[in-house]
């Protein structure tokens, strides 16, 4: 594989290899990736709003929103109305638990095998420096806005 001075390929580059591994370890529970990461977050954080869910993930609410679709048709997560009327609630359901639980073992098998090919101490090392550099260009957004 060739190498970029650009960043921004770069890092997508190695997310769609890395989220290939993921979702193709994911498969056999019918969740991709970001699914199983919204209801884990869900399942940690309890029930959260669009807003508060999209500052999780670090994605706008309108994409937020197409990707929760599915997992309501499926009935892994309900939304309802908050306290304020204009804001939707997600919670998840008995339903979704369950999915998360069937899917976890799959999850913690891509884990395993992306930290086995990266080496544990080099995996831990990235996740750390990428969560250094999610503080550092958080604030250049702001700016552009």
């Amino acid at each position: 594989m060739s190498r970029t001075l650009c960043n921004h390929l770069a890092l997508r580059q190695t997310m769609r290899l890395v989220g290939q591994l993921y979702d193709a370890e994911l498969a056999p529970s019918g969740l991709k990736t970001t699914q199983f990461s919204m209801l884990t977050i869900l399942a940690r954080e309890g029930p959260l709003t669009v807003h508060a869910l999209a500052q999780h993930m670090l994605v706008d609410r309108t994409t937020l929103t197409r990707n929760l679709q599915p997992l309501e048709r499926e009935g892994w997560l309900e939304m309802a109305t908050g306290k304020d009327r204009r804001q939707r609630v997600i919670s998840l359901t008995a339903a979704g638990r369950a999915k998360r639980k069937e899917a976890h073992p799959l999850w913690g098998r891509a884990q395993r095998r992306f930290e086995e090919a990266v080496g544990g101490g080099k995996a831990e090392a990235l996740r750390e420096e990428l969560a250094r550099i999610n503080e550092a260009v958080a604030p250049l957004l702001r700016e552009t806005a």
